[in-house]
């Protein structure tokens, strides 16, 4: 497995967002059209299907055609959904509360397993976050590598400093950010922490 630092995934977010539409990295912040970007210029496929009984998994990058386990509601059972390479599977549960900011965040995420861990999983039928060869401590590294890189995706840096100056005189400026990026005010909180933006 490949390792990427923070700095190398806000590189690679900040690159893919200028192929996509350079005015959202040098133009007035605003937020990403992640769904756009992951459907019509990535050209991946997305399913909205329910992964698991309890919900547990949000999403799922498919990188070779497979059979893929899903939660069937109707027949409260699990059943095998032929999946093509390049989709994207995101839980329909998702569906039921887009404004938290979960939905626009998994999208996000499973655009960045398309992006960073293909190597890892090519070769064969496999999906992100379903059961393949890698250890726990593995999994762990590319999960958190996929956080790290749709954050950096839906909050570039350098446009939430610009908008974070222009807007720090709100009352709550995380709540202002949260919904100009339109991210969770936690997502943004944290994001603002972790800068030292607060």
């Amino acid at each position: 497995m490949r390792f990427f630092n923070a700095m190398m995934l806000e590189t690679i977010a900040r690159n893919e967002l200028k192929k996509y539409k350079p005015s959202l990295v040098v133009g007035e912040p605003r937020a990403i059209p992640i769904e756009d970007m992951v459907e019509q210029y990535y050209k991946l496929d997305v399913e909205y299907r329910f992964l698991r009984k309890n919900g547990s998994a949000l999403g799922c990058t498919v990188f070779g055609d497979t059979l893929l386990p899903i939660w069937n509601s109707e027949e409260k059972q699990y059943e095998l959904l032929p999946v093509k390479s390049g989709t994207i599977v995101i839980s329909a549960a998702l569906l039921d509360n887009k404004t938290d900011g979960r939905l626009r965040f998994t999208f996000a995420h499973e655009l960045a397993h398309w992006l960073i861990h293909r190597e890892l999983y090519s070769g064969g039928s496999v999906a992100a976050a379903s059961t393949v060869k890698t250890s726990l401590e593995e999994n762990h590294a590319v999960e958190r590598q996929a956080d790290i890189l749709a954050t950096a995706l839906l909050m570039p840096r350098n446009q939430v400093k610009r908008a974070f100056y222009a807007m720090r005189s709100a009352a709550d400026p995380a709540a202002s950010l949260a919904g100009l990026f339109d991210v969770s005010k936690q997502a943004m909180g944290i994001f603002l922490k972790d800068h030292h933006l607060t």
